[in-house]
């Protein structure tokens, strides 16, 4: 008597990955039209797998490089665009073996996605470092040179020296440690895409409290970003403490030219 599909089913959502093709091969003679439909389903999902694994082999093709070091430190930070909120760095130094799959420039993921990843990144990293720069600080010293001190920060609060630091584009003045500017690093160092999901969900996190005490903007919505609403909110009732007011200038020109 014929297995049946049920049990079938539940062999292969137990089936341990480096196993399930043998399952696969047991099942392919089955000729029923839902066993084949398991089959199909199962193999696209090995084959995504297999492809997934081969990004991420791809996505460390820096930290191979640069392998003779022993602590390689991913650097990039999130929030150069809002109009209000800080700006915030994060640096990840990832074990060489570092096996976490769908790590990726975190703007690629949806917001899930990062909040998963974000649990598996801090449970695997080596060390984690988060730095933030406030608004007003980004006011005083322009969103540039307040991008490159949470990126110090960032390397500061590491509970491990770095050997080489891994950067999303840019060369951080004031830091000792090697660098390596790697343009849209993002999307090919395993190590900086990691720091951009610590940096974006740290960044996010908190412009969602922030929400809860200034509810007007949306700020759990827009992150701080010029959103339409966001605009028409500013217009009506002005800014609020963790606005940039740099970044406002020429939204109000209008209104106050002097």
């Amino acid at each position: 008597m014929n297995i049946k599909i049920t049990d079938i089913q539940k062999e292969l959502e137990l089936a341990d990955p480096a196993g399930l093709n043998s399952i696969l091969n047991k099942y392919r003679s089955d000729n029923r039209a839902g066993v084949k439909k398991l089959i199909q389903k199962y193999e696209k999902e090995r084959q995504k797998l297999k492809s997934e694994k081969e990004r991420i082999k791809q996505m460390k093709s820096y930290e191979y490089q640069y392998g003779e070091y022993t602590y390689i430190c991913g650097i990039d930070e999130v929030g150069r665009g809002p109009l209000a909120g800080p700006v915030v760095a994060g640096a990840v130094i990832l074990p060489k073996d570092c096996d976490i799959l769908y790590i990726n420039d975190s703007k690629q993921l949806s917001e899930k996605k990062r909040e998963e990843l974000y649990d598996f990144i801090m449970e695997q990293a080596i060390a984690v470092g988060v730095g933030s720069v406030p608004p007003t600080k980004v006011d005083e010293i322009n969103i540039l040179q307040a991008t490159y001190e949470a990126m110090r920060q960032a390397i500061a609060n590491l509970s491990v020296v770095p050997d080489i630091l891994l950067n999303d584009a840019v060369t951080i003045p004031k830091v000792s440690i090697k660098q390596i500017p790697i343009i849209k690093g993002d999307a090919k160092s395993m190590s900086i895409a990691a720091a951009s999901i610590i940096a974006k969900v740290t960044r996010d996190r908190l412009m969602v409290a922030y929400d809860k005490i200034f509810p007007q903007y949306g700020f759990a919505a827009n992150k701080g970003y010029g959103s339409r609403e966001h605009i028409e909110v500013l217009k009506k009732i002005g800014p609020t403490p963790i606005h940039r007011l740099s970044f406002l200038k020429n939204l109000f020109n209008s209104k106050n030219p002097d």
